[in-house]
């Protein structure tokens, strides 16, 4: 029997329903410098935090991918920790988060300025042979793919030219974004002009938006609140330094763990046939080489998921650790078999040390008395499938008993 706590009223249930059902395509602040996998809704996100915390509270994303939960915190005036297993999202995540001082996107300019003429198929291949021949390449030889991997090659080495670290990750960036609407599940080969008009005006498009991003937080919050990203497992969270040893409490998670059941392409793109590379982490000069079962809590062959309820009660647990008493967990997230994935999910939940928090009645509730939502614009085989248990989101809320 899965215990519920005190009622949330009417008018917080409306709100949250119509952002979690919100179908706008991903706009705004910096949520488009990348395509991450099972993005989050930044509707959602930012309607979670005004509802469940205060200015200055702190949030904490423990699963937190391209970085939404953690850019909505800080334009709401909140400090905000952010963790991923995932080199790449922390790579990703910290570029949205970082703004850049007047004379790095002078940089960022001069270099696209300088070198754009350099990206092209006949480059010669002195200097490039280390970085074509790259592991993180594989499947990058393909016929639609082998000749903008050189194009791409020869725009990593230009980075060399960019003096300022984050300068030169947010070019790294804008690559990589350029990158994947080249490549990734792409049928139609891209044309090496094609390729520079993209990754020029993304760089602008980028540099618009950082800038934005960055009145947003003067104007929201002029002290401008710390955030703090870590390339972590979720079940050792309580162990990073910022809870271990400084001590601090979260007031509010922001969350969408692993889906139990369903596995999503968190470190691959699929090129040429939905052939599989890791050429993200390639152009992000970030490590992986691991499979998808670490990114899933499992892998695709399993079938009673028992090491996804293990690994997810054991993150759930370190989480709980770190948390205030009455802080708050709003999770989305959505199972292969709802009947009995979700009761499970919730018997988890409990032995952590949660407890869910009930709706009033209202009709914008499911018959379980929960928000449900179909995924609009999900890049993953459910909506392949059409309507499928797996393109199904629930919103679940729970408070720290």
């Amino acid at each position: 029997m899965i215990l519920k706590t005190h009622t949330l009223p009417n008018t917080l249930v409306e709100r949250l329903s119509h952002s979690a059902r919100d179908k706008t395509p991903v706009a705004g602040l910096t949520h488009n410098f990348y395509r991450y996998p099972a993005r989050f809704s930044p509707v959602f996100a930012s309607t979670a935090i005004e509802l469940f915390s205060r200015p200055g509270d702190l949030i904490l994303d423990p699963y937190m991918g391209g970085g939404t939960t953690i850019i909505e915190a800080i334009v709401a005036g909140r400090r905000a920790v952010g963790a991923d297993l995932n080199s790449l999202a922390v790579f990703i995540a910290r570029v949205k988060t970082t703004r850049l001082k007047r004379t790095e996107q002078q940089e960022v300019l001069a270099w696209i300025s300088d070198h754009l003429e350099t990206f092209s198929y006949v480059h010669e291949r002195k200097g490039l042979e280390e970085v074509l021949n790259d592991k993180r390449t594989k499947n990058m030889t393909l016929v639609r793919a082998r000749f903008i991997k050189k194009i791409i090659a020869a725009s990593i080495i230009s980075l060399e030219s960019i003096e300022s670290s984050r300068a030169k990750d947010f070019a790294r960036c804008a690559i990589l974004k350029t990158g994947q609407w080249a490549l990734d599940g792409r049928k139609t080969h891209t044309q090496l002009s094609e390729f520079r008009s993209k990754l020029v005006n993304n760089i602008h498009q980028m540099l618009t938006e950082i800038r934005a991003f960055g009145k947003r937080i003067i104007k929201r919050s002029p002290g401008f609140p710390r955030c703090k990203l870590i390339e972590t497992n979720a079940s050792l969270i309580n162990k990073a330094p910022i809870f271990a040893k400084r001590g601090l409490k979260v007031d509010l998670v922001v969350t969408s763990p692993p889906y139990p059941g369903l596995h999503i392409l968190y470190h691959r793109w699929q090129v040429d046939g939905r052939r599989e590379t890791p050429a993200p982490y390639w152009i992000a000069g970030c490590q992986d080489g691991q499979g998808d079962s670490y990114y899933n809590f499992g892998s695709r062959q399993q079938t009673d998921l028992h090491s996804y309820f293990e690994s997810s009660l054991v993150t759930l647990k370190s989480i709980r650790s770190v948390m205030q008493p009455r802080g708050y967990m709003v999770q989305m997230l959505a199972f292969k078999n709802p009947t009995i994935q979700l009761l499970r999910y919730l018997e988890n939940m409990e032995e952590a040390g949660f407890r869910e928090v009930s709706y009033c009645d209202s009709d914008l509730t499911s018959v379980d008395g929960r928000i449900w939502r179909t995924v609009p614009n999900r890049k993953w085989h459910a909506i392949q499938k059409g309507e499928t248990p797996g393109s199904r989101e629930v919103v679940l809320i729970h408070e720290v008993v």
